[in-house]
């Protein structure tokens, strides 16, 4: 396993111990949300208590018979990125990041679709990856005629993650499509919802997510299973047979809970004969890439750059 950004160590801790801080004035997100606090956090951008900044270069759109989706275009597209928001299967939305979406269009020239998917509890499993699966399905019928490529590629963030390789898998078995989207971009996402070694022994640091958010993260998106039932390979990738998938790039930080879901995956993947890159990014929380950090800065242009030239 190689770390990067050794050198920005003492930053990204320092952040760390002040996200802990403040922990007492945030929202407990692992715990079942009454419907106030559920619609406040959906507003609100992701581990932020301001409210999501809308662009005007976003579209909003209805695909593939209801799922909602948004889609930011640039002057020139040179691809397709699906993108699948991160919230734990019940918060996020696909206007959360307008600002960082439209500068990924522009600077990898591409067009951007952001799903809209079902959320929990209101909509536990398999809604949200029923509707990433049909954005997806769509774009492999439509995209050449909509954006004038058929460079397709998929990611997201943590539950955006998880989406995106169940997207990958579904396409696969349900539907024989392999090869056309040629990359996945995964940033720090739970793969075995059954819980690896590194989610169950994190404990409860308050720092975005720990032992007890995750948990109940599972249980919002997974109610009534037990652990043996959250192995399913259609639930846990990690357990999935994953032959077939594109090239990925694979990206979790060192105080993460998630950590063993991306170091597990990341060989997986390469066992079933396909490139994966991982990053571990030295001292980094779960969801880093919200704050303005040095290695956020890093990782944006690494995301960028790998998506620039994924699949070409």
């Amino acid at each position: 396993m190689t770390i990067t950004d050794e050198d920005c160590l003492a930053e990204t801790l320092a952040f760390n111990e002040r996200f802990e801080a403040a922990a007492a004035s945030r929202p407990a997100r692992g715990q079942r949300p009454d419907a106030a606090m559920l619609e406040t956090l959906r507003r609100n951008r992701l581990g932020g208590d301001a409210p999501a900044v809308r662009l005007p270069q976003g579209q909003d759109r209805v695909v593939a018979g209801g799922v909602r989706v948004r889609t930011f275009v640039p002057d020139h597209v040179d691809g397709v990125y699906l993108h699948i928001h991160g919230g734990g299967w019940a918060f996020g939305s696909a206007d959360g990041q307008d600002e960082r979406l439209w500068q990924l269009a522009e600077q990898a020239r591409l067009a951007v679709v952001s799903v809209e998917y079902r959320l929990a509890p209101e909509h536990p499993f398999p809604a949200g990856a029923d509707d990433c699966e049909a954005a997806a399905r769509w774009l492999v019928e439509h995209a050449s005629a909509e954006f004038g490529t058929g460079r397709l590629l998929i990611g997201g963030e943590s539950a955006g993650a998880h989406l995106s390789v169940m997207t990958l898998l579904r396409l696969r078995d349900r539907h024989h499509i392999t090869g056309v989207f040629r990359a996945a971009h995964l940033l720090f996402g739970p793969y075995d919802l059954s819980m690896t070694p590194s989610q169950r022994s994190f404990g409860s640091r308050a720092l975005l997510s720990n032992t007890e958010t995750i948990r109940g993260s599972y249980e919002l998106f997974t109610p009534g299973m037990g652990t043996e039932q959250r192995r399913d390979p259609q639930i846990s990738p990690l357990f999935a047979d994953l032959a077939g998938l594109p090239s990925a790039r694979i990206v979790v930080g060192t105080e993460d809970p998630l950590l063993d879901d991306s170091l597990f995956l990341a060989a997986r993947w390469q066992a079933a004969g396909a490139p994966a890159e991982l990053g571990v990014v030295a001292g980094a929380m779960h969801g880093f890439t919200l704050f303005s950090l040095t290695i956020t800065e890093r990782e944006l242009r690494r995301q960028r750059d790998f998506l620039t030239t994924a699949g070409r």
